[in-house]
């Protein structure tokens, strides 16, 4: 669709809007126009919708933020909202921040992959979230710059106990092992709600690894999905990492990691872990570099 027939179909349903429940609107170009009634839309009360996907929509800044102030005007409803691969700028960070803070919004699921977002709107949008924890339970920021300052920021708002997130996915984030390494150790302090988590393509040196894997070992981690892709892990971490999930062998159903270097004592180690019977894993992956 172009902007002129969303801009059709979002008008039309400004007429009839009491019933809908899910939008999917990606891969679309919206324009001005379509943006501009698909707000409107969103600011009717008798709207109720619950999930709003805008992935790969071609917004600016500009549109991103008309929509996320509607959403702040009739917030209570919406679960799940997807930006994905539209620009984000500070004001749209902004207008969501605000979203996130209010009372009345309970947002379960949050996708802002290759969004655009810096180091600084990180650390607004993930601020907001600590005044209004308790309802998210699904966040994506992937292929964002997040920098350690934003990841630590993060970190900060993962001790939270109220804090109940069960997905986070952080691939492609510009962290270092200083940020992975915070970010680790800040999941060890309330672990027991997380059950899938993607580091892919960031680097995790031996100190994040190392917390990384006392995550693993603590009786309450009940992480059922662990993506550790392109993550600069050496064979020695391997044997690290392997060797807790032998101390805690039963939840992990999906491990990720390829394009590390493990080595044969590495596998040798992994091998050891499969022939566990606790150990119940569904999906391995071990592409070579």
């Amino acid at each position: 669709m172009t902007d002129e027939g969303c801009s059709a179909l979002t008008s039309a349903l400004k007429s009839n809007p009491s019933h809908l429940r899910e939008l999917d609107l990606s891969s679309n170009t919206l324009g001005v126009s379509g943006v501009k009634n698909l707000s409107d839309l969103l600011m009717i009360p008798q709207l109720k919708l619950e999930k709003l996907q805008l992935s790969c929509c071609r917004m600016t800044d500009e549109g991103c933020s008309a929509l996320t102030s509607a959403l702040k005007s009739n917030p209570s409803h919406l679960r799940e909202l997807d930006l994905s691969s539209n620009t984000l700028g500070v004001s749209a960070v902004k207008n969501l921040s605000d979203l996130l803070m209010i009372p009345q919004s309970k947002l379960e699921k949050l996708h802002l992959s290759e969004c655009s977002i810096t180091e600084k709107q990180s650390l607004i949008l993930t601020s907001a979230l600590k005044s209004n924890p308790s309802h998210l339970r699904e966040l994506n920021l992937s292929w964002n710059t997040l920098g350690d300052s934003g990841v630590k920021n993060l970190s900060d708002l993962l001790m939270i106990p109220q804090f109940k997130l069960e997905k986070l996915q952080l691939s492609y984030c510009d962290m270092t092992d200083e940020g992975c390494s915070a970010l680790t150790s800040a999941l060890k302090s309330n672990p027991s709600h997380l059950r899938e988590l993607d580091l892919s393509r960031n680097t995790l040196g031996v100190s994040a690894v190392k917390n990384l894997s006392d995550l693993l070992m603590i009786p309450q981690s009940k992480l059922e999905k662990l993506h550790l892709s392109g993550c600069s892990i050496t064979e020695k971490q391997s044997l690290i990492l392997t060797s807790a999930l032998k101390s805690n062998p039963s939840h992990l159903r999906e491990l990720n990691l390829t394009w590390n270097t493990l080595g044969d004592s590495g596998v040798k180690n992994l091998s050891d872990l499969l022939m566990i019977p606790q150990f119940k894993l569904e999906k391995l992956q071990l592409v070579s570099l």
